[in-house]
């Protein structure tokens, strides 16, 4: 239970909870998951629609029905039609998605001065939280460098860190359990905050983050922040180091990604690219990288033997572009080096 305030927090219901974080005209997507039937569904409305009682009748029984239930944390302009960041109008909120060690984190946020008293807690699951802060004047690069800084500061999901986040909605319940979870969101502060709040140190640590290995470094170019996909093969990548098996991994990255419209689909495809990869930068056996990834094609209607050579094939390529680009950088390191007086 979060104890950022001795009293006890106030507990929002769903209705409650837009209205004091969303102006009754800004549009936000809600998005209802259902993981057993395979079914997205995402609407785009007035959060003024969201909070009625018919819309919200509507979310209870999909709820009901097994859908989790989703809401954006920023508004989106008034002609989007999805939520990429072009869509993305205001920013209202900023973020940390605790799902590590979620006690152990939470109480790290409560105990620094280098961020304000969080509007919202809630408590996604047992250990898990979300930290919700109320924001304004930020623009998106701002509020992302801002997300970033405070997952390297405090930990959590560095994916949960794009302006186009949806959370889970509080009032609902989180169906990934058998029993269900209740959402909840305690209040501890009404405030509205600004970039100058946060006294967290901003500026990238080279240490804390770890090179990309889906794209080369000239691809990334010097300054380009790594996109949630990119962190995401890292980790992916991270883990085939360890020896954790595919079906696991693909488990995770699924229950991680919960944001996406189709959770599986992604989690098969990013991590059997990722595992070809690996293998084959390794020299391992074509033929044996392609038999193990044949069971998990993205579509449960590809062929998976189809599927995997073509995905090993890619892996090839794709390591053979990048042992050509380290061949090129040593030579034209050395060739600097020999014209140097």
């Amino acid at each position: 239970m979060p104890n950022q305030n001795p009293a006890d927090p106030q507990t929002l219901t769903a209705e409650e909870y837009l209205k004091v974080n969303y102006e009754p005209s800004d549009r936000l997507a809600v998005v209802v998951l259902n993981r057993s039937q395979g079914e997205t569904i995402q609407r785009i409305a007035r959060a003024e629609v969201i909070a009625s009682p018919r819309f919200q009748a509507w979310l209870r029984h999909k709820n009901a029905q097994g859908s989790d239930i989703y809401i954006s944390q920023n508004a989106l302009n008034d002609d989007a039609e999805g939520r990429t960041k072009a869509d993305v109008k205001t920013i209202r909120h900023v973020y940390l998605d605790l799902d590590r060690h979620g006690d152990e984190a939470l109480a790290k946020v409560e105990a620094s001065s280098n961020v304000p008293k969080s509007n919202f807690v809630i408590s996604t699951s047992p250990g898990k939280y979300q930290v919700i802060w109320k924001v304004e004047g930020m623009n998106q690069a701002e509020s992302e460098h801002l997300m970033r800084a405070m997952v390297r500061e405090f930990g959590g999901d560095p994916a949960a860190t794009d302006s186009t986040r949806v959370l889970r909605l509080p009032g609902f319940f989180n169906k990934k359990y058998p029993s269900g979870h209740k959402i909840e969101a305690h209040e501890f502060s009404s405030q509205t905050y600004h970039l100058e709040d946060f006294k967290i140190s901003l500026a990238f640590s080279q240490s804390s983050a770890e090179p990309s290995t889906q794209l080369t470094k000239a691809e990334r170019g010097p300054t380009r922040q790594r996109t949630p996909s990119e962190h995401d093969w890292a980790w992916v990548m991270r883990r085939l180091e360890h020896g954790e098996p595919l079906d696991k991994l693909i488990q995770k990255v699924a229950d991680y990604r919960d944001d996406k419209s189709n959770p599986q689909y992604y989690a098969r495809l990013t991590v059997t690219r990722a595992y070809a990869f690996f293998k084959i930068s390794r020299g391992e056996n074509p033929q044996e990288v392609a038999r193990a990834i044949a069971s998990y094609p993205p579509h449960s209607s590809e062929n998976g033997e189809e599927y995997a050579r073509a995905t090993v094939q890619r892996a090839i390529e794709q390591v053979a572009r990048s042992r050509q680009h380290q061949k090129s950088e040593v030579a034209s390191q050395k060739l600097g080096l020999r014209m140097t007086p």
